[in-house]
């Protein structure tokens, strides 16, 4: 039996799954992961909720199956969310240090931070994120703890990733009203980024791209803390679409095209080769090109990284990936993929492993549970800092309150 207080549980509702990966958490040590159940989903588009009956059936079931394999009752989750809605940006704040002695106080960081978050959005959209970059103290520049320190003036930058209210509470809604609490709702991509990305890799520079199969999330890391996130709302279904009406197949007959003969990248000789259709009865029905088909699959997959590129590029982020880019999700098994994105970002490309975990089970080697894992790992983050300092976090989950009405 596992002690229910060591207990943090990682709940994915994707487009193309619903996942839920229970891990064990004891103290400075790895998470261990003791259950992962998944299941086709329904009712999510684009990585949004768009049935939210078949939804929650769906989140049942897998809930139900990893209760049975774990023997652990489900309580609460990490919710990670997605979608076309969500942004990001950098801003600074400031915080006069107003004791008489002038030391920072945990009290000043918690003030301070607040006070970077207090912008304005778009109207209706909400914080899910407020993740600390460089403290300057008196203007001293690169300070990474100030509480102990001496000032009179504390600012911060703060990267803010922020989406829409109501359509982050559509999935709220879904999980409370199965009678689960929602620790936290947590960004895809920053969930996927920690179950792949390596401290020294993070500390070097990296861009994280989960391709997932309604949206494309993605992270810039820069001296170990993220720097830009950003969501596309076309992912490995849109690529799918593109051969059903370009090859004139339907929507299934173009997903088993994709996976058993696409590939990210076109080759002369790909042009005379073809691909034979048989209908369910195993009988000739139509034959495709094969370099048609790549050609399809190819110019989808280079627009997605080209409009990465371009947004990382205006930032001023794209020389100092140092570490190159990383590839997770679905996605990311597309044969060619890694040698069509390095062409696009002139970079090393590699598929991410998740690391940073224990398992005994092998299946969450695979690229799709990179946010399943990472929600574990975040969750397992903010256990260990809440011990550290109570107060901060209690203040952070009050903040975030309004996401999560009872």
């Amino acid at each position: 039996m596992f002690d229910s207080s060591s207990i943090v549980v990682g709940l994915e509702i994707g487009t193309s799954k619903v996942c839920v990966i229970v891990g064990e958490v004891n103290g400075e040590s790895a998470p261990n992961i003791i259950g992962v159940a998944r299941l086709k989903s329904r009712g999510v588009r684009k990585g949004e909720i768009i049935d939210p009956r078949a939804v929650e059936e769906d989140v049942r079931t897998v809930i139900s199956d990893v209760e049975n394999q774990t023997k652990v009752e489900i309580n609460s989750v990490y919710l990670g969310v997605s979608g076309g809605h969500i942004r990001g940006f950098n801003n600074r704040g400031m915080h006069p240090v107003v004791s008489a002695d002038r030391e920072i106080s945990h009290e000043d960081v918690a003030d301070v931070v607040k006070n970077a978050k207090a912008i304005n959005l778009p109207q209706e959209h909400t914080v899910l994120h407020a993740i600390r970059q460089d403290f300057f103290v008196d203007g001293q520049n690169g300070v990474k703890r100030p509480v102990g320190m001496l000032g009179a003036r504390l600012e911060v930058d703060v990267h803010v990733v922020h989406g829409h209210l109501n359509r982050l509470q559509n999935a709220v809604r879904v999980v409370r009203g199965m009678q689960l609490e929602v620790e936290e709702v947590v960004f895809n991509g920053l969930a996927s980024s920690l179950a792949v990305l390596t401290p020294v890799q993070k500390n070097l520079g990296a861009l994280l791209i989960d391709l997932g199969a309604g949206t494309t999330n993605y992270v810039v890391y820069e001296r170990g803390v993220v720097r830009h996130t950003g969501v596309l709302a076309v992912g490995g279904d849109h690529v799918t679409n593109d051969l059903a009406y370009g090859l004139k197949v339907p929507q299934g007959r173009a997903e088993q095209l994709k996976i058993a003969h696409g590939h990210a990248l076109m080759a002369a000789r790909d042009e005379d080769l073809n691909v034979e259709i048989k209908n369910d009865l195993g009988l000739p029905m139509n034959r495709i090109n094969l370099n048609h088909l790549r050609r399809i699959m190819s110019l989808r997959l280079e627009e997605t990284f080209e409009l990465i590129a371009q947004d990382v590029a205006q930032k001023g982020l794209l020389e100092y990936l140092r570490a190159g880019v990383v590839l997770t999700g679905g996605g990311s098994r597309s044969r060619g993929i890694t040698e069509l994105a390095e062409q696009v970002f002139g970079l090393p490309v590699t598929v991410g492993k998740i690391t940073g975990v224990s398992s005994l089970k092998s299946s969450i080697d695979e690229p799709e549970f990179a946010t399943g894992v990472g929600l574990i790992y975040f969750g397992s983050l903010k256990s260990r800092r809440e011990q550290q300092r109570p107060s901060l976090f209690g203040s952070l989950k009050h903040a975030l309150g309004k996401l999560l009405p009872r």
